[in-house]
């Protein structure tokens, strides 16, 4: 007997039909005698048709309130699968976020898990019973709802895992494992059998949407296998893994790319220290991810150019601090642009390899593409580029690492 999470994404929750597939699947683990806990997504949509109710009331809306608002999503689809599974014969119940509890910062919309209550899932599940809990949802130390961020399920789940010690954790999406890049644009993508948590964790990072990047961070924290699978076909899917001396070397492993950048440049900074900590301190009291920065060489009158990339979603709450701020940072002039996009490449094998940067902007020249911005790290380089380039860099780039495969379905080891 294995203990194990499932986790459902709102594409596989998306209606009634699709919820009684869920029910099949996590039927067929517990026929097999496993006890299981079921992490779901609100449906598909619903959670974006929230934001909107809470974007048309305030475009600045309070983040305690909007919280309450983005977490109803999840509550339905935890109801309707415990119902599905009832009604399936299996038994189940249905637990919020605050009941379980998932105790998390007061960091409202971006919240962090702290701790997971398990006593009574545990004890359900000593009486055979399915656990269903809605992804997403947290509770601060003063009760107040939180939402942990776009693909915060994902984080529940690896969450829920850990704390219950299961053998694993399944994630369930729309697709059957980790490609080396998007199938729909690369219909010669790989699909990975097996991929490290740091690869992992940096393609998640740079705007890849299989898992989310603190999901990741936490199975590699826990050593959670983490098996990506897709809800409509019993494919074999991509296992999230430590590195071994069985997985295949490959220098680059995937190219991703992030439509959901925006680019921030302040002109005219003063050119003295201190004046990038009054940047983007602000930035990070306000809970705003900063990304890729580059600062220009001082010109002759002392200032200075400061870029920055932020999730477009918080570029009107990043112009709101800098604009509250520009007394005390004393830039002159406020610039954003948000038809930019990053594009990446990631592979553990870049830590023995020289070149891979250079290759990567020698492709991207050949193709007249301009770069904006670069940041690198250890397996990773990234650059902004003009969004009208985006599927033209991701062709070139599979290419000239060498991705493209036989067909879309061949598989691969990372």
């Amino acid at each position: 007997m294995a203990r194990i999470v499932m986790k459902f994404g709102g594409t596989s929750m998306a209606g009634t039909e699709r919820i009684r597939n869920v029910a099949a699947r996590v039927k067929r683990e517990v026929d097999a005698g496993n006890q299981v806990a079921v992490v779901v997504s609100a449906m598909a949509g619903e959670t974006d048709r929230l934001v909107g109710y809470c974007r048309e009331a305030s475009p600045l809306a309070d983040p305690a309130e909007y919280d309450v608002v983005v977490a109803a999503g999840e509550q339905i689809t935890a109801g309707l699968l415990a119902i599905t599974l009832q009604s399936a014969g299996v038994k189940a119940r249905s637990w919020l976020g605050w009941q379980v509890p998932f105790r998390t910062t007061a960091a409202h919309s971006v919240a962090r898990i702290e701790d997971v209550g398990t006593d009574a899932i545990l004890a359900g599940m000593a009486r055979g019973e399915v656990a269903v809990v809605p992804g997403f949802q947290g509770l601060t130390d003063d009760n107040r709802v939180t939402t942990l961020g776009r693909g915060g399920s994902d984080t529940s789940a690896v969450a829920l895992a850990a704390a219950l010690k299961a053998d694993r954790c399944d994630i369930y999406t729309d697709v059957d494992g980790v490609y080396t890049t998007d199938p729909r644009i690369v219909p010669r993508a790989r699909k990975l059998s097996r991929i490290t948590y740091e690869e992992m964790l940096e393609l998640a990072s740079v705007g890849a949407k299989v898992l989310q990047t603190r999901s990741v961070e936490l199975a590699m924290k826990e050593k959670m296998v983490v098996q990506v699978l897709s809800s409509f076909s019993d494919a074999p899917g991509t296992l999230v893994v430590d590195e071994d001396d069985e997985m295949e070397r490959m220098i680059v492993v995937g190219v991703v790319a992030d439509r959901g950048e925006a680019k921030v440049t302040l002109v005219g900074v003063p050119d003295v220290p201190g004046v990038v900590a009054g940047i983007f301190g602000p930035l990070a009291d306000a809970n705003i991810n900063v990304d890729m920065i580059v600062q220009n060489i001082a010109k002759g009158e002392g200032t200075t150019d400061v870029t920055f990339t932020v999730p477009r979603a918080q570029l009107p709450a990043s112009l709101a601090v800098l604009e509250t701020a520009q007394a005390g940072i004393g830039f002159k002039q406020l610039i954003s642009d948000d038809d930019v996009a990053k594009i990446s490449v990631v592979g553990v094998g870049m830590k023995s390899h020289a070149g891979v940067a250079a290759t990567m902007f020698r492709a991207l020249a050949s193709r007249g593409i301009n770069i904006q911005a670069i940041t690198t790290s250890e397996i990773k380089v990234s650059v902004l580029i003009p969004q009208d380039y985006v599927e033209l860099a991701v062709r070139v780039l599979h290419t000239a690492y060498g991705l493209d495969g036989p067909a879309a379905d061949a598989e691969t080891e990372a």
